[in-house]
């Protein structure tokens, strides 16, 4: 199938999911990338007392906190 008529099935409401291969799709801009930063041990420690307060990893909390403060600065 053509992109065109696939566009047109999915702009007139069709089902199109039978024209999608589902193992192979990928959503933009989500795949994970490694950065490592460096942070003084008093940080590590209260990075950790709040994770813990929370109930999540250290990681989870970074990765929230962030997320947080580029979506108000967008």
């Amino acid at each position: 199938m053509k992109a065109k008529e696939f566009d047109q099935k999915f702009e007139q409401g069709e089902d199109v999911l039978d024209y999608l291969d589902l193992d192979k799709a990928k959503r933009p801009n989500l795949e994970i990338r490694r950065v490592n930063v460096d942070f003084p041990s008093w940080v590590i420690q209260a990075l950790d007392k709040e994770a813990k307060r929370l109930g999540i990893s250290r990681q989870a909390l970074v990765k929230v906190w962030i997320a947080e403060r580029l979506e108000r600065a967008a």
